[in-house]
């Protein structure tokens, strides 16, 4: 159950309710005695010091009762939608908050962004069908397939009462809706940290001043070229003296308070010349332009000749502006900021590809249609619509079905296993447009695993030490590590036969190092056994106490021990090597972290060659190998003998044979080294 909030005795509401009405009062209080020089306020009961006369008294004591009264309307407001934080439902498995909500308002869209691109001042990429648009098209739903305004609103007012604070606008494009000031007067009446919008810009110039009166905080516009002509081709549309004319009317804006963003698609062989020219707009504009990496959205398949990386982009612009420099990002911020010194703007990075930010992710997304996605690159995972027009269906009953939702998100990329995984076997629903029931019928039959029955989850928090344990939600105590994930897949091993001929951990793109993503692999019994030996001077082998029988021979039933002045060499060796194979995933960066069943290692003298032996054998149920465990296992016993004999073994001793010999599950399925 979650945990309860902190309560106030007189007014049986939560604290942080208590202390925001307390703010807001005292707030008017202070306002009002700014404003008055003939008496001082000494309560909010009405009690004053006077200091003129009685008539201006009370006159100050009308104007107070007034500023009170609309500092009251506020609060009243706030308590009925404001949380204290973010509600359980909106928490995933992996302890992420979401906050940020993202709502379509149409699935139109008045630009035409397809385009087989054989002109010739493109004729280095014969064939580019450019973002965003499918090239099959998109089909519209019925009117009444789609979200009212009404119908948004309540949404949108159940989300930030469970403790979102930040909502997008998005499409097709929004100002298609004829009814966009209206929503947006509606959500901007919602106590929301920023209300955003992301728009082409083509008909936005005369509306947005409405719409900043309206409550919008935040605008992105969607640019990809800054060449006229190119942008006709793209578009076929002629609309960029329109889109600049809107980003003039945005500017004049900033005095209201709107931030402006430019959102650039960078897409290979088509604008990423361009990128250097986009920088230069920030020299004179305080506004911020981001360049987005290349998805594979649908009908636009998956190809890495299209992508550009943004480390390339960085270190293209840094040879031009060598002073580039890196800014700190907010917590959960998609972005990575840069600064030129001397500009006014900021210049952006998403690489949601090529270095991907699922660990901080805070988003989710509505349909026009009122359907759910938890990741951009899945399905939908539930439809608010038929809950919303249900009678019976009550703000408990929908944010329970939204967070079974959230709860079942995939740690990243909707489990496909990164950029590679997508490439090879995943599909993104389109941009543009909701999924329609056909498309949606290719989804499930792709996925079948989203309407699979969901098995129990375990309690691994019973079964976990209290230091691993972590107060993440008010749902349970929850593992702080990767261990908690959770998959709907059948308890089999996956058909990973297939040789991998790359290094998994390098991103081919950029070159830097990425840890592999499992969230799409099965949860099977794996086991692995390293050994490895040191070889030991005869005085050090001396030490060794083999309990030998009055026959000379060897007592198996007795271990040896091995005492220095450091201690028991052999008991603290076992220890050292058991208490590494727990922290692997500390001490290797790329390695994940692992719910750990059995560590068997043994220390077993070898006579012929005045050695020891070591031997670990780790198991676990889980989505990844454990040969790093029994390798660091070995490995660390074999060091701590070294470390407590150099006094009497110095230079001879040498480590030497570690490998694993046997491992089962995963890829390569189950071996044994055969010498």
């Amino acid at each position: 159950m979650p945990s309860r909030p902190l309560m106030c005795i007189a007014t049986a509401k939560p604290l942080s309710a208590w202390y925001e009405r307390t703010s807001l009062l005292r707030g008017a209080a202070v306002r009002h005695h700014s404003s008055t020089s003939s008496s001082t306020l000494t309560s909010l009961t009405g009690t004053f010091s006077l200091g003129s006369e009685p008539s201006s008294a009370t006159s100050d004591h009308t104007a107070l009762l007034s500023t009170r009264a609309k500092a009251q309307a506020r609060i009243a407001r706030v308590d009925s939608t404001s949380p204290s934080k973010v509600s359980p439902f909106l928490i995933d498995s992996f302890g992420r908050k979401h906050d940020y909500l993202r709502i379509s308002l149409t699935e139109k869209c008045n630009l035409r962004c397809e385009l087989d691109c054989t002109t010739p001042c493109m004729a280095q990429t014969p064939t580019i069908r450019t973002y965003c648009m499918p090239e099959t098209g998109v089909k519209l739903l019925p009117r009444d397939d789609l979200l009212t305004t009404d119908e948004i609103e309540r949404t949108a007012k159940i989300f930030v009462t469970n403790g979102v604070t930040k909502i997008r606008l998005t499409g097709g494009e929004p100002t298609v809706r004829k009814d966009l000031i209206d929503v947006v007067t509606r959500l901007g009446r919602l106590p929301l940290d920023s209300l955003g919008m992301t728009s082409n810009g083509i008909s936005l110039k005369r509306r947005l001043p409405q719409l900043v009166e309206a409550g919008l905080t935040h605008l992105n516009l969607s640019l990809d070229t800054l060449d006229p002509f190119k942008y006709e081709l793209m578009t076929r549309r002629r609309g960029f003296s329109a889109v600049m004319e809107s980003l003039q009317v945005a500017r004049g804006l900033a005095s209201q308070g709107l931030k402006t963003k430019i959102n650039v698609v960078v897409i290979r062989g088509l604008n990423d010349d361009e990128v250097p020219h986009f920088v230069e707009l920030i020299k004179d504009m305080d506004i911020t332009v981001r360049f987005i990496e290349y998805m594979p959205f649908e009908d636009n398949r998956w190809s890495t000749t299209k992508l550009v990386p943004s480390a390339q982009l960085v270190a293209k612009l840094q040879t031009i502006h060598p002073t580039l420099e890196k800014l700190i990002d907010p917590h959960s911020d998609t972005t990575r900021s840069w600064r030129v010194p001397g500009y006014r703007g900021k210049v952006g990075f998403i690489s949601s590809m090529s270095d991907h930010f699922c660990g901080e992710c805070s988003r989710l997304r509505i349909g026009a249609d009122g359907r759910v996605k938890v990741c951009l690159f899945g399905p939908p995972v539930l439809s608010l619509r038929p809950l919303l027009r249900s009678p019976e269906t009550t703000d408990q009953d929908l944010m329970e079905s939204v967070g079974r939702a959230v709860w079942g998100k995939k740690f990243a990329h909707n489990g496909l296993g990164g950029a590679e995984g997508i490439r090879e076997n995943g599909k993104m629903g389109p941009m543009v447009g909701i999924v329609p029931d056909a498309l949606w019928a290719e989804w499930i039959a792709f996925n079948p695993n989203w309407l699979r029955p969901q098995r129990p989850r375990q309690p691994l928090f019973a079964r976990v030490p209290l230091h691993l344990l972590a107060r993440s939600t008010p749902y349970a105590p929850r593992l702080a590590t990767r261990l908690f994930s959770y998959s709907v897949r059948s308890n089999h091993a996956e058909d990973d036969s297939k040789p991998v001929d790359t290094l998994t951990h390098i991103d081919s793109r950029t070159g830097k190092a990425s840890m592999v993503s499992v969230s799409s692999k099965a949860i099977t019994f794996r086991s692995a056994t390293a050994v490895g030996r040191i070889r030991l001077n005869e005085q050090a082998w001396s030490l060794i106490d083999f309990s030998t029988t009055s026959t000379d021979q060897v007592d198996r039933s007795s271990p040896p021990t091995m005492r220095t002045k450091k201690g028991d060499v052999l008991t603290i060796a076992h220890l050292a090597g058991l208490m590494a194979t727990k922290q692997t995933s500390t001490l290797i960066p790329l390695c994940h972290p692992l719910l750990l069943t059995s560590i068997k290692l043994t220390l077993e003298p070898l006579f012929e060659s005045t050695s020891i032996q070591i031997t670990c054998r780790v198991e676990c149920e889980g989505k990844t190998g454990v040969e790093m465990e029994a390798l660091m296992g070995c490995q660390v016993a074999l060091l701590t003998v070294w470390d407590m004999c150099k006094a009497v073994a110095g230079r001879d001793m040498v480590i030497e044979g570690v490998m694993v010999v046997e491992k089962s599950g995963g890829r390569s399925g189950d071996w044994k080294r055969e010498d």
